[in-house]
């Protein structure tokens, strides 16, 4: 199994950003942070590199679930969500998978919250198709 989950959608690569953040949003997820990789790869390295951005979307009650089964989990918080075009009028949208990751810390109160997590990514996920 794998560390994420993952959809190609066709259209703009902003177009895909924009639904992916209602997605989120009909979710309860709001964007913490964007990160624009292409223009951080031009920026630092003069190089070029396809649309890429990663959204950091977290869903507030479960963040806080989680911060009291374990208050190091912020290391993996918030969940990422990449959004990369992999072709003109391609562009693919991935979501880490909250079960593998919260698994590394073997603190079996996250797992019920994983799930949840992991099936409100699915449905983001599955909207976007």
């Amino acid at each position: 199994m794998s560390y994420y989950m993952n959809t190609e959608v066709k259209g703009t690569f902003e177009d895909v950003i924009g639904r992916t953040g209602e997605a989120l949003a009909a979710e309860g997820f709001g964007v913490l942070t964007e990160i624009d990789v292409t223009a951080t790869m031009k920026k630092k390295l003069d190089v070029d590199f396809r649309n890429y951005r990663i959204l950091g979307a977290c869903n507030p009650p479960f963040a806080h679930k989680a911060l009291q089964a374990e208050d190091k989990i912020g290391t993996m918080l918030p969940c990422n969500v990449i959004v990369q075009e992999t072709s003109p009028g391609t562009v693919e949208v991935a979501a880490v998978d909250p079960i593998k990751s919260m698994a590394a810390v073997e603190n079996s109160s996250l797992e019920p919250i994983a799930r949840e997590i992991r099936e409100k990514l699915e449905r983001v996920i599955d909207a976007l198709r």
